[in-house]
């Protein structure tokens, strides 16, 4: 069965640090995105201390209360290996509650290799790299157990409890978890790959390339028919950038010094090309109709513009209209 195309809203958390928006307009901005009626999700973003921003839990719980509609979701929620997997559990099914079943999380490793950022975020934990994926996987399997089972006893590598109950349940049962994983598609990528295939209810991507869509998306789904499960009901949600500007080229300008601003000197002029849809409304729909075109079920923008009160509601009145969201 092909799955109704849908489309985001991402919120730029560490905006709130250079003077794009401040906390208040963040969660007024998720306000509006739901009242639109044209979003079915709105996104955050995450991470403690390696990528600090606005925290996601406690935003999570602002954003909750003044939206009805929209998914709520977390891409990705980067400091899950270093958190404790039953407060955490406890956390996801109160905001589960509290917003009547919206919450869509996807988690990742939250590596960070630039300035040694997760290693020195993780040291305070006593999480290395080296196990972060394996942290992922033992936390994945542990938070789904407390928000569909009672009096859980659960022994791992890294965590080990007996007869734990969290309450409330959430209202999903359980949440969909996704996996963010952006591997470079040349060499294929096989562990991490299967790793989505094998335990994710989604795959969240960051097209820093077009393989990163059409190669290893084809890999997903060749391990997921493996695992026995159906490619056709998996969801695959690209995590995009919009700059709306006539002039393309300074669009990829702007865009490309918001991310600098944003992340540092981590993606390439190529990487934000690649990664943002820019242009008239017209050329912006082309850019996001090739997502779709190139398997992705949902498209989650985020407006890398210092002018984004202006290009979200051109967002809203010209190019979501120009977006064929049909299967």
């Amino acid at each position: 069965m092909t799955q109704q195309r849908q489309i985001g809203l991402t919120l730029p958390q560490r905006g709130a640090f250079f003077d794009v928006l401040s906390l208040s307009e963040l969660v007024e901005t998720g306000h509006y995105a739901d009242e639109t009626g044209l979003f079915d999700s709105v996104w955050i973003g995450d991470s403690l201390l390696a990528k600090p921003r606005p925290e996601a839990i406690a935003l999570f719980g602002s954003l909750a209360a003044v939206t009805s509609r929209v998914r709520l979701a977390v891409g990705c929620l980067a400091s899950f290996p270093v958190r404790d997997p039953i407060l955490f559990a406890d956390q996801w099914a109160t905001l589960d509650q509290l917003s009547k079943g919206r919450m869509l999380l996807a988690v990742c490793t939250g590596i960070v290799k630039a300035r040694d950022a997760s290693a020195k975020e993780g040291a305070l934990y006593g999480v290395t790299d080296r196990s972060r994926a394996a942290r992922l996987e033992e936390n994945t399997e542990i938070i789904r157990r407390l928000w569909t089972e009672d009096n859980v006893t659960f022994h791992g590598e890294f965590t080990s409890f007996e007869d734990v109950t969290v309450l409330p349940k959430p209202v999903q049962s359980p949440p969909p978890v996704y996996i963010a994983s952006n591997p470079a598609p040349q060499p294929l990528a096989k562990r991490a790959l299967r790793r989505v295939a094998r335990i994710a209810d989604g795959w969240m991507t960051t097209r820093k390339s077009p393989e990163h869509l059409t190669v290893n998306l084809p890999a997903i789904k060749e391990f997921l028919a493996e695992e026995g499960r159906d490619p056709e009901d998996f969801g695959v949600s690209a995590y995009h950038n919009l700059n709306l500007n006539p002039d393309r080229e300074a669009a990829y300008d702007e865009s490309y010094r918001f991310l600098g601003e944003y992340y540092g000197p981590v993606f390439s002029r190529e990487d934000t090309r690649h990664w943002t849809a820019t242009g008239t409304p017209d050329q912006a729909a082309a850019d996001i109709q090739a997502l779709y075109a190139d398997g992705a079920t949902e498209v989650t923008l985020r407006i890398t513009s210092w002018d984004w009160r202006r290009q979200l509601k051109v967002l809203v009145e010209e190019v979501i209209p120009r977006l064929d969201l049909r299967p």
